[in-house]
Protein backbone atom coordinates (compact mmCIF):
# COMPACT_ATOMS: atom_id res chain seq x y z
CA UNK A 1 0.00 0.00 0.00
CA UNK A 2 1.04 3.49 -0.88
CA UNK A 3 0.96 6.32 1.86
CA UNK A 4 1.28 9.81 0.83
CA UNK A 5 4.13 10.35 3.68
CA UNK A 6 5.63 7.16 6.18
CA UNK A 7 3.13 5.91 8.65
CA UNK A 8 4.28 7.56 12.00
CA UNK A 9 5.76 3.92 14.31
CA UNK A 10 3.52 2.65 16.30
CA UNK A 11 4.45 3.62 20.71
CA UNK A 12 5.06 0.84 22.96
CA UNK A 13 6.18 0.11 26.29
CA UNK A 14 8.85 -2.26 27.61
CA UNK A 15 7.44 -5.60 29.30
CA UNK A 16 9.52 -6.96 32.33
CA UNK A 17 11.18 -9.85 32.55
CA UNK A 18 10.99 -10.03 28.35
CA UNK A 19 12.81 -8.41 25.37
CA UNK A 20 9.17 -8.10 23.67
CA UNK A 21 7.45 -4.54 23.43
CA UNK A 22 3.41 -4.16 24.02
CA UNK A 23 2.15 -1.91 20.98
CA UNK A 24 -0.24 1.21 22.73
CA UNK A 25 -3.30 1.80 20.82
CA UNK A 26 -5.37 3.80 23.25
CA UNK A 27 -4.87 5.63 26.67
CA UNK A 28 -7.81 6.17 28.58
CA UNK A 29 -7.86 7.39 31.93
CA UNK A 30 -10.40 7.40 34.70
CA UNK A 31 -11.43 11.01 36.43
CA UNK A 32 -11.73 11.54 40.22
CA UNK A 33 -11.49 7.43 41.33
CA UNK A 34 -9.64 8.47 44.96
CA UNK A 35 -11.90 10.05 47.15
CA UNK A 36 -9.97 11.94 49.09
CA UNK A 37 -8.81 13.33 45.22
CA UNK A 38 -12.60 13.87 44.49
CA UNK A 39 -12.87 16.32 47.43
CA UNK A 40 -9.41 17.57 47.11
CA UNK A 41 -11.15 19.00 43.72
CA UNK A 42 -14.38 20.25 45.18
CA UNK A 43 -16.37 17.23 44.08
CA UNK A 44 -18.42 14.36 46.37
CA UNK A 45 -17.34 10.93 45.62
CA UNK A 46 -20.35 9.21 46.83
CA UNK A 47 -22.57 10.70 43.71
CA UNK A 48 -20.12 10.02 40.76
CA UNK A 49 -19.91 7.07 38.64
CA UNK A 50 -16.80 6.79 36.61
CA UNK A 51 -15.94 9.00 34.22
CA UNK A 52 -13.67 8.52 30.96
CA UNK A 53 -11.42 11.09 29.26
CA UNK A 54 -8.33 10.38 26.84
CA UNK A 55 -4.63 10.95 25.66
CA UNK A 56 -3.29 10.31 22.06
CA UNK A 57 -1.08 6.97 21.98
CA UNK A 58 1.69 9.13 20.87
CA UNK A 59 1.58 11.28 24.33
CA UNK A 60 3.32 8.55 25.59
CA UNK A 61 6.49 8.86 27.37
CA UNK A 62 8.86 6.10 28.47
CA UNK A 63 10.32 6.18 32.59
CA UNK A 64 13.62 7.66 32.68
CA UNK A 65 12.92 10.34 29.82
CA UNK A 66 13.47 14.38 30.17
CA UNK A 67 10.96 15.99 28.40
CA UNK A 68 10.59 20.06 27.73
CA UNK A 69 8.24 21.66 30.07
CA UNK A 70 4.78 22.00 27.47
CA UNK A 71 3.71 25.55 26.41
CA UNK A 72 1.14 27.15 27.14
CA UNK A 73 1.29 26.44 30.76
CA UNK A 74 2.75 27.88 34.34
CA UNK A 75 1.03 25.23 36.45
CA UNK A 76 1.83 21.51 35.53
CA UNK A 77 0.97 18.85 38.14
CA UNK A 78 1.74 15.29 38.69
CA UNK A 79 -0.65 12.66 39.22
CA UNK A 80 0.56 9.02 40.34
CA UNK A 81 -1.69 6.70 38.64
CA UNK A 82 -1.65 2.31 38.49
CA UNK A 83 -1.98 1.53 34.62
CA UNK A 84 -3.90 -1.49 33.65
CA UNK A 85 -2.61 -2.57 30.18
CA UNK A 86 -5.53 -4.69 28.25
CA UNK A 87 -4.55 -7.98 26.65
CA UNK A 88 -7.82 -9.36 25.14
CA UNK A 89 -10.52 -7.11 23.55
CA UNK A 90 -14.11 -7.20 24.28
CA UNK A 91 -17.36 -5.22 24.96
CA UNK A 92 -19.84 -5.13 27.69
CA UNK A 93 -17.23 -7.38 29.91
CA UNK A 94 -18.62 -8.23 32.98
CA UNK A 95 -17.20 -7.29 36.06
CA UNK A 96 -16.49 -10.74 37.22
CA UNK A 97 -14.66 -11.46 33.99
CA UNK A 98 -12.97 -8.18 33.66
CA UNK A 99 -9.59 -9.01 34.84
CA UNK A 100 -9.45 -11.84 32.16
CA UNK A 101 -8.84 -9.10 29.54
CA UNK A 102 -5.89 -7.69 31.61
CA UNK A 103 -2.50 -8.41 30.16
CA UNK A 104 -0.55 -6.76 33.09
CA UNK A 105 -0.08 -3.01 35.45
CA UNK A 106 2.51 -0.09 35.17
CA UNK A 107 3.17 2.86 37.29
CA UNK A 108 2.29 5.77 35.43
CA UNK A 109 1.58 9.81 35.65
CA UNK A 110 -1.10 11.38 34.25
CA UNK A 111 0.32 14.51 33.81
CA UNK A 112 -2.31 18.05 33.31
CA UNK A 113 -1.93 21.61 32.77
CA UNK A 114 -3.76 22.69 35.93
CA UNK A 115 -4.81 25.78 34.43
CA UNK A 116 -5.82 25.02 31.12
CA UNK A 117 -8.05 22.25 33.03
CA UNK A 118 -9.32 25.09 35.52
CA UNK A 119 -9.81 27.43 32.49
CA UNK A 120 -11.96 24.57 30.72
CA UNK A 121 -13.60 24.03 33.77
CA UNK A 122 -15.37 27.40 34.33
CA UNK A 123 -16.26 27.60 30.41
CA UNK A 124 -17.82 23.93 30.32
CA UNK A 125 -15.53 23.46 27.62
CA UNK A 126 -13.47 19.55 27.19
CA UNK A 127 -10.21 19.26 28.83
CA UNK A 128 -8.34 17.60 26.07
CA UNK A 129 -5.66 20.52 25.73
CA UNK A 130 -5.22 20.34 29.61
CA UNK A 131 -4.33 16.00 29.07
CA UNK A 132 -3.88 15.10 25.66
CA UNK A 133 -0.37 17.41 25.17
CA UNK A 134 2.40 16.16 23.92
CA UNK A 135 4.63 14.08 26.50
CA UNK A 136 1.94 14.05 29.00
CA UNK A 137 1.36 10.47 29.90
CA UNK A 138 4.39 9.10 31.51
CA UNK A 139 4.38 5.30 31.79
CA UNK A 140 6.78 2.63 33.37
CA UNK A 141 7.84 -0.88 32.41
CA UNK A 142 4.68 -3.32 32.09
CA UNK A 143 4.66 -6.00 34.47
CA UNK A 144 2.68 -9.53 33.02
CA UNK A 145 -0.01 -10.55 35.26
CA UNK A 146 -3.94 -10.26 35.20
CA UNK A 147 -3.67 -9.98 39.64
CA UNK A 148 -2.49 -6.80 41.75
CA UNK A 149 -1.52 -7.40 44.99
CA UNK A 150 -2.91 -4.31 47.20
CA UNK A 151 0.04 -1.71 48.07
CA UNK A 152 0.96 1.99 48.36
CA UNK A 153 0.94 4.00 45.27
CA UNK A 154 3.34 7.05 45.90
CA UNK A 155 4.46 10.69 43.94
CA UNK A 156 8.08 12.03 44.89
CA UNK A 157 8.62 15.32 43.36
CA UNK A 158 12.82 16.96 43.84
CA UNK A 159 12.88 13.96 46.91
CA UNK A 160 10.01 15.29 48.30
CA UNK A 161 7.10 12.78 48.92
CA UNK A 162 3.96 14.23 47.69
CA UNK A 163 1.41 12.13 46.89
CA UNK A 164 1.02 8.40 49.08
CA UNK A 165 -2.39 6.29 49.21
CA UNK A 166 -3.36 2.38 48.81
CA UNK A 167 -4.37 0.82 45.49
CA UNK A 168 -7.33 -0.31 47.61
CA UNK A 169 -8.58 3.15 48.42
CA UNK A 170 -9.83 3.60 44.62
CA UNK A 171 -13.45 4.48 44.72
CA UNK A 172 -13.86 1.58 41.84
CA UNK A 173 -11.98 -1.15 41.64
CA UNK A 174 -9.86 -2.24 38.25
CA UNK A 175 -12.68 -4.71 37.32
CA UNK A 176 -15.38 -2.40 37.68
CA UNK A 177 -13.53 0.17 35.86
CA UNK A 178 -12.88 -2.52 32.90
CA UNK A 179 -16.55 -2.80 32.95
CA UNK A 180 -17.89 0.21 33.07
CA UNK A 181 -15.34 1.50 29.93
CA UNK A 182 -16.39 -1.37 27.76
CA UNK A 183 -19.84 -0.53 27.95
CA UNK A 184 -18.92 2.98 26.37
CA UNK A 185 -16.30 1.56 23.97
CA UNK A 186 -15.12 -1.67 22.90
CA UNK A 187 -11.89 -2.29 24.61
CA UNK A 188 -8.81 -3.65 22.01
CA UNK A 189 -5.63 -5.29 22.80
CA UNK A 190 -2.77 -2.05 23.68
CA UNK A 191 -5.48 -0.09 25.65
CA UNK A 192 -4.03 1.36 28.36
CA UNK A 193 -6.33 2.54 30.92
CA UNK A 194 -5.01 4.70 34.31
CA UNK A 195 -7.31 4.60 36.42
CA UNK A 196 -6.73 7.53 38.79
CA UNK A 197 -4.93 9.61 41.22
CA UNK A 198 -5.00 10.19 45.03
CA UNK A 199 -4.50 13.39 46.77
CA UNK A 200 -1.83 15.39 47.07
CA UNK A 201 -1.54 16.45 43.20
CA UNK A 202 0.97 19.42 42.57
CA UNK A 203 3.29 21.66 40.03
CA UNK A 204 6.50 19.85 38.74
CA UNK A 205 8.71 23.10 38.26
CA UNK A 206 11.39 23.11 35.21
CA UNK A 207 14.35 21.56 36.05
CA UNK A 208 13.17 19.01 38.85
CA UNK A 209 12.49 15.06 38.65
CA UNK A 210 9.10 13.34 39.04
CA UNK A 211 8.92 9.55 40.16
CA UNK A 212 5.78 7.43 40.55
CA UNK A 213 6.18 4.12 42.60
CA UNK A 214 3.75 1.41 43.35
CA UNK A 215 4.88 -1.50 44.99
CA UNK A 216 6.04 -4.43 42.96
CA UNK A 217 5.88 -2.41 39.60
CA UNK A 218 8.89 -0.37 38.01
CA UNK A 219 8.68 3.69 38.91
CA UNK A 220 7.41 5.91 36.33
CA UNK A 221 10.18 8.59 36.55
CA UNK A 222 10.45 12.00 34.13
CA UNK A 223 12.35 14.86 33.85
CA UNK A 224 10.95 18.49 33.01
CA UNK A 225 13.49 20.86 31.41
Amino acid sequence: MDHVFPPPERPSLPVEGSTARFPVRRIYCVGRNYADHAREMGHDPDREPPFFFSKPGDALVPSGARVPYPPQTADLHHEAELVVAIGTGGADIAPERALDHVFGHAAGNDLTRRDLQAAAKAARRPWDMAKGFDHSAVIGAIRPGAGLPDGAIRCVVGGALRQEARLSDMIWPVADIIAHLSRLVRLEPGDLVMTGTPAGVGPILRGETCVVEIDGLAPATVTLV
